[in-house]
Formats: structure tokens, C-alpha cells, sequence
């Protein structure tokens, strides 16, 4: 067995804060974030991976007992190969697994932040993992990606630090979020603002949490990871077992799966990082006039993947940033994955190995040229 070189979860702390997009400044930032293999000395291997809005740095679980979020595409002989490549995640800021968030304490009050955390861009995410790939001496990653959120956050890399990146994956994402998925993702806020418990966001110091609006957030925005196929050929029209066919208290099989899932989401997952990390998404825009001219600095190369069943962010809007980047003169390709698992395809491995084979060989290629 190839053994890989996992050093855990660790801290950067930024002492002197950051100052956000719009003009505030965050005191004693902390960013979590995980490595796995070894850096080269020669050229850079190094490929930094972004995670969603409910990921964490914990990307892959060599060394740990915990699954890591991207098993499926990270490990030897696996598209990201950690003993070819020097594979870098961390939590992205506004969240709650280490890096600072809502539910961390305002070292003004000596509090959670609560509702006191100050509104963060995607740009603002990128901004401190930029601090962190300073603070690591790598000059120029191979590559940046990741699906979804993370897609959104390799995206604005690759205009923010053009020179600092030579690949760019942008995976099952958009150049600016649909009115759509706004809306559903408002719909999930509401439904933790009306919970009991919810208290304006100051719940941290009651013990008692908004768990049942959280729960109802994340059961609305997983139906939108799946897809109507998916979930017809996992669950149909099939009741749980032992449950009655009849009457209002009968259950079907999706229903106790999204009642699983989003309880279980409570469990891990903080209501007020849910808030901000949503509304981060909704503002995301490099669709407009001024934003679109900001790809013609850059000099890397992309790959662009979606997914034909993904209706969370469909190809077309993958197609439209291909097609920003061509008129841009910029080196892109695209690939349309089959898949029937929807948007939440990204995570998974592929039936014919296909997404598999893209990435692969892109990663190599774009590797083995690095020096030439």
C-alpha cells in the first residue's frame, strides 16, 4: 500500500484580521485547513481544492477515522493523487469548523459573534486562503477547484490571483447565482428564522439551538442536490417498512430520508453559518460587464465539468462561462458529464469512469508540462 503524508487539522491565525470586500475589518482570523502528500521543490504540485457550503478541510480521510468529503476522487491512483500531487483544503470563513464564523467569539465582547459577524463575500473566502497558500511559500498552485460553492471560489481565484495559479477546475458551478436558487436558499432562512428557538441568531449561550429550522433548510436545498431520477430509482413510491400505507401519519421512504438528513445535519452544522454562507452565494456575480473583462488577466488553462442532471446549476450556465472564457482568448475546455445523481454528482464517483478519466489526465498533463 502506498502510504501518503496526512498532517491533520491545523491553524493559521491571522492576528492582524482581514479587511473584507466591503470595508470591514474581522479581527483574529483562524483558518482550519488540512494538507495531504508531500511539495515539490522543483515545480509546483501543489492543488487547492474549495468545498461547498456545508464542507469542511476535512477533504479526505487518510490518517483520520472520519470520511473525508472527497473520498471518491482523492487518494492513490485517484484523480487527485496524493503521491503525485501536494493537496491543500480549508474551511472556508463564515463557517463553523474552525475557520472563523458566526459561531466564533468576538474577541470585542468576548461572545459569539452571532448576528455581529460582518457580511462575507466569496471574494473574502478566496482572500484568506490566499494568506494561507502565502504562509505555505507556494508561489503558483497547479491547480484550484471544486464543485458548487468551491467552483464558485476557483472562479474568483482565477481572476483575483491570476499569476498564482496554472489550472483552473471549475466543477458543476455558475458565473452568478440564478434567481432560483436564491430563492430556494431564502426559503431555508426563513425557515430557521421562524424557529422558536432562533432568538435574532443569539442562541449560542442558551444551550438550545434553532434546530428544527435548520433541519427544514437543509431538507429544502437537498432535494435540489438530487435529481427526479435519483430519487425515483432510490426510493419511488415505496412507504418505510412497517408503515401504513393510509392516512396522514403514513410515511414514504423520501420523506424519512430528508427528515434523516436534515436532522442529522443539526448535529453538525451551525444555523447562523447556514445564514451567511447562503447569503455569500446569492451575491456571488462575475456575470456582470466589469467582471467579465477581469478574465482576460489570466493566462491559465481550464476545464470546465457539469453534469446533464444537475438542475441546481445546469450546463447551460457551465457552457456560458466557457464561452465567457473563449471570448476572452482564454485556454478552456468542457465536458458534460451523463449522470443521473444530479448536482450532488460532483461528490461521486462516475458509472463509466468518465469524470474520472477527465480530470486525471488533465492534472497529469498539465503537470508534466510545468517546467517544459
Amino acid at each position: 500500500m502506498t502510504m501518503v503524508n496526512f498532517q491533520g487539522t491545523k491553524y493559521l491565525n491571522l492576528k492582524r484580521g482581514v479587511e473584507l470586500e466591503n470595508g470591514r475589518r474581522l479581527r483574529d482570523v483562524s483558518v482550519a485547513y488540512e494538507t495531504i502528500g508531500n511539495l515539490n521543490k522543483d515545480k509546483p504540485n501543489a492543488i487547492l481544492i474549495f468545498h461547498a457550503l456545508s464542507g469542511s478541510a476535512h477533504v479526505y480521510k487518510n490518517g483520520s477515522k472520519q470520511k473525508g468529503w472527497w473520498d471518491a476522487m482523492i487518494g492513490p491512483n485517484k484523480p487527485f493523487d496524493p503521491t503525485r500531487y501536494f493537496i491543500i483544503c480549508s474551511n472556508i470563513l463564515g463557517s463553523c469548523y474552525g475557520t472563523t464564523g458566526p459561531s466564533s467569539i468576538n474577541p470585542e465582547t468576548g461572545k459569539p459573534y452571532g448576528l455581529e459577524f460582518p457580511f462575507v463575500s466569496v471574494h473574502d473566502m478566496v482572500k484568506i486562503q490566499k494568506y494561507l497558500i502565502d504562509f505555505l511559500g507556494i508561489k503558483k498552485l497547479l491547480a484550484v477547484t471544486g464543485g458548487s460553492l468551491g467552483g464558485m471560489q476557483a472562479l474568483e481565484w482565477s481572476v483575483s490571483y491570476p499569476d498564482s495559479v496554472k489550472t483552473v477546475i471549475p466543477i458543476a458551478t455558475t458565473l452568478r447565482t440564478s434567481a432560483q436558487n436564491i430563492a430556494f436558499h431564502e426559503v431555508g432562512r426563513q425557515a430557521i428564522y421562524s424557529d422558536p428557538n432562533w432568538n435574532n441568531g443569539d442562541y449560542y449561550n442558551g444551550g438550545v439551538f434553532p434546530k428544527h429550522g435548520l433541519s427544514v433548510a437543509r431538507m429544502v436545498g437537498h432535494i435540489t442536490y438530487l435529481s427526479e431520477n435519483s430519487m425515483k430509482q432510490k426510493f419511488g413510491r415505496r412507504f418505510r417498512k412497517n408503515n401504513s400505507s393510509n392516512g396522514i401519519d403514513s410515511q414514504f421512504q423520501v420523506e424519512s430520508y430528508l427528515n434523516y438528513k436534515g436532522f442529522s445535519f443539526t448535529n453538525r452544522f451551525d444555523a447562523n453559518s447556514y445564514i451567511y454562507i447562503t447569503k455569500a452565494i446569492d451575491h456571488f456575480d462575475l456575470g456582470t460587464k466589469d467582471a467579465l473583462l477581469r478574465f482576460k488577466n489570466t493566462d491559465a488553462r481550464f476545464l470546465v465539468l457539469s453534469f446533464s442532471s444537475d438542475w441546481l446549476y445546469p450546463s447551460h450556465q457551465s457552457k456560458r462561462i466557457v464561452s465567457t472564457l473563449k471570448r476572452n482568448q482564454v485556454d478552456v475546455s468542457f465536458c458534460e458529464i451523463d449522470s443521473n445523481y444530479g448536482h450532488d454528482a460532483f461528490l461521486l464517483p462516475s458509472t463509466n469512469g468518465l469524470y474520472e478519466k477527465i480530470l486525471t489526465d488533465f492534472l497529469r498533463k498539465s503537470f508534466e508540462e510545468e517546467g517544459d
